[in-house]
């Protein structure tokens, strides 16, 4: 059917999963940047940066991804 994959799953509920996922990345890559701005980890200002960067995009697709869930508004399989 248009609209769900991986065997009946609407694709809504596939989108709220992506956006937990890119929210715990951003979890993940927060920590880090703080190792590494700690001095625990090996890196510099532009690991810093890109890092930094990463995670706002990390972040901005959980916030978009997420919301639009709650809406049940499906904007993954649009542009697929």
């Amino acid at each position: 059917m248009v609209g769900e994959s991986m065997g009946g799953v609407p694709m809504v509920n596939v989108q709220a999963l992506v956006a937990i996922v890119f929210f715990a990345a951003a979890l993940l890559v927060a920590r880090s940047v703080m190792n590494i701005y700690r001095g625990k980890w090996p890196g510099g200002t532009g690991v810093l940066f890109y890092l930094r960067m990463l995670l706002g995009f990390l972040l901005a697709g959980a916030i978009v991804l997420s919301y639009y869930s709650f809406a049940g508004i499906d904007i993954i399989s649009k542009h697929l």
